[in-house]
């Protein structure tokens, strides 16, 4: 284990971050009903309801491939590896167990986080939708608000590192700042919760700018992200850094 004892946690037992998880799954679709309750504009509750089914079912798709994956990390697995280049995978006798080790890749990477990201952006949207008021009191940010700044945007950015999900956020985002361009047009302006979700995002694109300019001449990184944007894994940069210097 990364922090605690492996014996602990065995390696056919969830591990400590497994349990997290599986909290995050039921107390986070919870706050996000409770959210939805705090906007001043009515929303709709059938979406949001059918967004949160699907957010569960998605994390906890996400949960098993995650938990599969860094279990295999402590056997010498390379996340910075696609799975058939991997030391441990690429030599598995019958060969045909490597497709089986693809397609838990597919669950947790791809499926997964599909499942789960797409429903949390469109609830957090539909909450924004109802955050816009015409009082300039309900538009100020409290000093509480200013203090939890930096760890929302921190939580943001791993989701969108962690998740390869920069593209749905950069719409998302880019959907709030039209939102709000229009409600200006109308005299409102986001109350509190939603500017601190609006300024929670904006810190989250230049933390993301950061870390991509950071890792932007590695190499390695980059022939394991070839795509249109080229943001790296929080842990596939630990596999390859930070492991093989412990």
């Amino acid at each position: 284990m990364i922090v605690l004892p492996l014996e602990w946690f065995p390696l056919n037992r969830p591990s400590a971050g497994d349990y997290f998880h599986m909290a995050y799954n039921v107390i986070t679709p919870f706050l996000m009903l409770k959210l939805v309750e705090r906007a001043h504009r009515p929303v709709s509750r059938t979406a949001v309801h059918l967004c949160i089914v699907t957010f569960v079912m998605g994390a906890s798709i996400h949960l098993v491939g995650d938990s599969i994956n860094h279990r295999l990390i402590l056997s010498g697995y390379q996340l910075h590896l696609s799975v058939r280049e991997n030391p441990i995978i690429k030599d598995l006798k019958p060969a045909s167990l490597i497709d089986s080790f693809e397609l838990l890749y597919y669950y947790d990477e791809h499926l997964g986080h599909l499942m789960w990201y797409i429903p949390f952006f469109i609830i957090l949207l539909i909450y924004f939708s109802g955050c816009f008021s015409g009082s300039e009191d309900q538009q100020k940010i409290p000093v509480s608000g200013w203090l939890l700044l930096g760890p929302s945007s921190l939580y943001y950015w791993y989701l969108v590192t962690e998740g390869q999900i920069t593209e749905l956020f950069l719409l998302t985002f880019l959907a709030m700042l039209a939102m709000m361009v229009f409600q200006r047009r109308r005299g409102l302006g986001p109350d509190s919760n939603g500017s601190f979700l609006f300024y929670s995002f904006s810190v989250t694109v230049l933390l993301v700018s950061l870390w991509v300019a950071y890792l932007w001449n590695d190499p390695v990184l980059r022939n394991k992200y070839p795509g249109l944007f080229y943001v790296p894994e929080p842990w596939s940069y630990y596999t390859l850094h930070i492991r093989k210097s412990h």
